[in-house]
């Protein structure tokens, strides 16, 4: 198959005042404008910093472009309906004329936020996958009678439907579970703060298992989130970076595996590495104070994108 390679951006640290409004509709212009192939927005239901809610703000998106692809990387799928979920995704996808890329995940490890959600948090891994098989009925059958563990649905139809069928349905997450999941019941893998070793390691594990379960996950539907900033030099770029990167989520050492703090010739290089294991869809989310966010994707676009895309 011809393998298509396209670079899309989370917005990176958000300013926490009015400022942050006028911020994103300039985001999103530049993206629609630019070689840039799709925006994500990351999922926290508390935050001690400015997060984007991704389902307004891809509703904000689907309305103000014409071109732009728009997902998010990923939807916690434990703290929603699954019915509920399927019904917002599938209209932003009628809206949209077909531009939305839903993914899931079960969450980061905080259990806090599955207090507040009102889901217990050592069944967020069976609620993702009993959600997921719900959706992916809802998205293409008239009626949907469901008996599961979590939820119960009598004759739901959810309707106007995506407009393409099949709706693509990528996971989120780098453990084992993550892999299991994609193999048995995803149709693409996008994890974070995995190093381009495991990363190949995991498509490679991912298709075995997918092969074993007669399913196949197709070879152009493997991508990863990948930080970055540029400076003319690393040190100046991890430097700027640092304080942004969120702690706690990714030791040193994987952080400079996975990461791309440099020029733009470092960021091509990084993700050449990955190219190598697989990934041909790439989400990149710039680390730098809010005034520079424009800037760094500007870059991105001129500078990384194009060589990529033209392949």
């Amino acid at each position: 198959m011809r393998i298509k390679y396209r670079i899309g951006v989370m917005p990176g640290p958000w300013p926490a005042g009015p400022e942050g409004r006028d911020l994103f509709w300039r985001f999103v212009d530049l993206c629609e404008t630019s070689d840039i192939d799709s925006v994500w927005f990351s999922e926290r239901l508390s935050s001690p910093a400015p997060v984007l809610e991704p389902m307004t703000a891809m509703a904000a998106v689907a309305a103000r472009t014409r071109k732009l692809k728009f997902g998010p990387s990923v939807l916690v799928a434990p703290f929603r309906s699954p019915a509920l979920a399927a019904r917002e995704l599938a209209m932003l996808d009628y809206l949209s004329d077909g531009r939305a890329l839903p993914a899931v995940g079960i969450g980061a490890e905080l259990e806090r936020e599955f207090r507040a959600a009102g889901v217990p948090f050592k069944e967020r891994g069976r609620r993702t996958d009993e959600a997921i098989a719900i959706m992916r009925r809802l998205w293409s059958e008239d009626k949907v009678t469901f008996h599961g563990e979590f939820w119960q649905l009598e004759d739901v139809t959810v309707l106007p439907r995506p407009v393409q069928q099949p709706f693509p349905l990528w996971i989120g997450g780098n453990s084992d579970a993550a892999l299991r999941r994609t193999a048995r019941l995803g149709d693409g893998w996008i994890p974070s703060f995995i190093t381009p070793e495991r990363f190949r390691a995991g498509v490679e594990k991912i298709q075995v298992e997918a092969a074993a379960a007669g399913r196949e996950v197709p070879a152009d539907h493997f991508g990863a989130l990948v930080y970055y900033c540029m400076a003319p030099d690393a040190a100046t770029a991890r430097a700027t970076a640092l304080p942004f990167v969120p702690r706690g989520r990714v030791d040193d050492a994987t952080l400079g595996a996975c990461a791309a703090f440099g020029p733009p010739a470092l960021v091509t290089e990084r993700l050449e590495q990955y190219v190598a294991g697989g990934a041909s869809k790439f989400i990149l989310r710039p680390m730098c104070p809010p005034e520079q966010l424009l800037d760094q994707l500007a870059r991105l676009a001129e500078e990384v994108i194009p060589a990529f895309h033209r392949r």
